[in-house]
C-alpha cells in the first residue's frame, strides 16, 4: 500500500478514469511511462521512481487476469532478467512457429478449478490394506 501524499500525486498524473480503474484491479495507483503492449492486449509500464521490484507493472486486457496471459518476451522483462522490453529488442519479440494455430490463443491455467486435469489410474495397486478377520464370539 502507499502513502497518502503518493496516492494524491498519481491520481494528478493518471486521471480519474484511470485512478479508479487501478483501484479496482490492482488496489494501488501507479503512474508511469507506457513501455509496450503485446498481441493480446495487455499493456506494459515502468516508472523507475517506484520501490526496487516494483518499478514494472502490466495491465492485463481481460480481468480474469493470470500470469500466464504474458508472452514469454515480456515475462523475461517483467521479472527483469532482461533489461530492454520486447518493443526495443527484436530477439525477445514474438514470432509465430511452424507448429502453432495462427490464431492468437493462451491456454488458461486451470489450477484449483474445475477444469483442473485430474489423473485417472488403471492399474491395480501392488499393495493392499490390509483388513483384519476377528473370529465371532462366543
Amino acid at each position: 500500500m502507499s502513502t497518502i501524499t503518493r496516492t494524491i500525486r498519481n491520481f494528478w498524473k493518471v486521471g480519474v478514469k484511470d485512478y479508479f480503474h487501478q483501484m479496482n484491479y490492482i488496489g494501488d495507483t501507479k503512474a508511469g511511462t507506457f513501455v509496450g503492449a503485446d498481441r493480446f492486449g495487455n499493456k506494459y509500464f515502468e516508472n523507475s521512481e517506484e520501490l526496487p521490484l516494483r518499478t514494472r507493472w502490466v495491465d492485463y486486457a481481460k480481468h480474469d487476469y493470470d500470469a500466464a496471459q504474458i508472452e514469454p518476451g515480456w515475462h523475461a522483462w517483467m521479472s527483469h532478467a532482461v533489461d530492454k522490453p520486447p518493443s526495443q529488442d527484436a530477439s525477445l519479440a514474438y514470432s509465430r512457429r511452424i507448429w502453432e494455430d495462427a490464431d492468437a490463443k493462451t491456454i488458461p491455467n486451470y489450477t484449483m478449478t474445475r477444469g483442473a486435469y485430474k489423473p485417472y489410474n488403471t492399474v491395480k495397486p501392488k499393495l493392499s490394506a490390509w483388513e483384519p478377520v476377528a473370529a465371532p464370539r462366543q
